[in-house]
C-alpha cells in the first residue's frame, strides 16, 4: 500500500505561496506559506497535516488495542499537538502532545492504559517520526 500527496512552492521562503494536494482529492491546492506555518495565516502547514495524521492514525490504533482486548470503543477523541523549535539555522519538531479522551465500556483503568501505550509506540505515524528519510531530488528546467 502506498499513499502520496504533492506540494508546488513559488517564490521566496516569506513571501512564497505553495499549494498541496492529495491523491485521493481530500487536499486539492490547499494553499500553505511562511504566515500559516510561522504566524496565523490562512492555510495549513506541515506541522498540521502530522498533527492531524497522528490523532488519526493514533485513534484507529487504540481501537485496535482495544479491540485485541475484547474491547469496543463507544468513542476516541484524540487532539494531537506538534511542538516547533528553532534549532540552529533551522527547525526541528522536538514534540508532540496526545490527548486522548476515550469512552470504552467495560474498560477499567489499567486495560485502557495499556492499550493506550501500545497504541502511542506501535501507530505507523509515531514510529515514522523518528524515521530515517529517503529522497529522489532532481532540479528541473
Amino acid at each position: 500500500m502506498k499513499r502520496s500527496a504533492s506540494a508546488v512552492w513559488n517564490g521566496g521562503i516569506k513571501d512564497g505561496k505553495g499549494r498541496i494536494s492529495s491523491d485521493s482529492g481530500v487536499l486539492s491546492d490547499t494553499q500553505y506559506s511562511f504566515s500559516t506555518r510561522f504566524e496565523s495565516g490562512n492555510g495549513t502547514n506541515p506541522e498540521e497535516l502530522i498533527a492531524a495524521a497522528h490523532a488519526g492514525c493514533f485513534s484507529m490504533a487504540l481501537s485496535g488495542q482495544l479491540g485485541a482486548a475484547g474491547l469496543t470503543a463507544d468513542s476516541i477523541n484524540t487532539k494531537a499537538t506538534v511542538e516547533i523549535e528553532k534549532d540552529g539555522a533551522g527547525f526541528t519538531i522536538t514534540k508532540v502532545h496526545l490527548e486522548v479522551r476515550a469512552k470504552v465500556p467495560g474498560a477499567d483503568q489499567q486495560a485502557f492504559e495499556k492499550a493506550a501505550n501500545d497504541a502511542k509506540t506501535g501507530c505507523p505515524v509515531s514510529k515514522v517520526l523518528n524515521a530515517q528519510i529517503s529522497m529522489d531530488a532532481q532540479l528541473e528546467n
